[in-house]
């Protein structure tokens, strides 16, 4: 496989600095490339944010491992406001430290990521507090 692998992979050294770059990446600056990506030139990843940085965890070389071992960490992502979105902007506010305005902001933006990288007992509280406030919220 290694001898397939050579003849066909031939890269040049802009292209591996950018790949090795984006590998490295932490949650945060996966999701503030996607939104960069996103507002600037107009591009989606098909998949969502999480895309770029699950392709990189698969590069360690042990395959699904990594990807096992990674997920100690998870994205709180609120996916719906329901019928009763001042109390889910109020939620959020005090989730995420925002004013007012900013979570009002991604309240009406949704989804909108309120939490990245938190162990899965936080995740699941925030998501109680949202759900308890009339949201939906997914943990990625």
């Amino acid at each position: 496989m290694s001898e397939e692998a050579t003849a066909v992979a031939e890269y040049s050294a802009e292209t591996k600095e950018m790949g090795d770059k984006i590998a490295e990446m932490t949650l945060k600056q996966a999701k503030e490339l996607s939104d960069y990506l996103k507002d600037v030139h107009g591009i989606e990843p098909a998949a969502g944010g999480g895309a770029v940085v699950m392709a990189g965890g698969g590069a360690g070389g042990d395959g699904g491992g990594a990807a096992e071992a990674e997920k100690t960490e998870f994205d709180v992502v609120l996916t719906s406001f329901g019928d009763k979105k001042l109390n889910v902007v109020k939620v959020v506010k005090n989730i995420t430290g925002a004013s007012l305005m900013e979570a009002k902001k991604m309240v009406e933006g949704v989804p909108a990521t309120l939490k990245e990288g938190v162990s899965k007992e936080d995740a699941e509280k925030v998501k109680t507090e949202v759900e308890e406030a009339g949201g939906t919220v997914e943990l990625k």
